[in-house]
């Protein structure tokens, strides 16, 4: 796992690769509901959210996206693809990994719908 997130380090497909709203995305690590709830806090503060997986979780991330943009709260502004080289886990030799980013932002009505599911939270407490 270790030269898999060395790998993702070395990226510079982005212009700052330590983003603050970007979302790392993994497949064993956590829940996909943590994921789309973690989007819409960073979505909150920075007005829009970059999703990054390699591999076996870009499916996670087009998921986590899809949820997003079919509840109203966010429009994709980018989408970008890549074959990253890094170095396998238990033997060591160079392999090539598929890699996804996508920017999401923040749709019109983002804060309104926010706020409908807080207060609907908040009814059933």
């Amino acid at each position: 796992m270790e030269a898999i997130t060395q790998g993702v380090n070395n990226i510079n497909m982005a212009t700052d690769s330590h983003k603050k709203n970007r979302i790392q995305v993994s497949n064993s690590k956590k829940p996909l509901f943590f994921y789309v709830n973690l989007a819409k806090r960073y979505m909150q503060q920075h007005n829009e959210v970059e999703l990054s997986a390699l591999g076996m979780a870009i499916a996670t991330v087009v998921t986590i996206a899809e949820i997003l943009k079919n509840n109203g709260l966010a429009v994709e502004k980018k989408i970008t693809t890549a074959t990253v080289d890094m170095k396998e886990e238990s033997r060591g030799r160079p392999v090539q990994k598929a890699k996804i980013e996508i920017l999401l932002g923040k749709t019109e009505n983002f804060d309104e719908l926010m706020a409908a599911a807080a207060e609907e939270r908040e009814a059933v407490d």
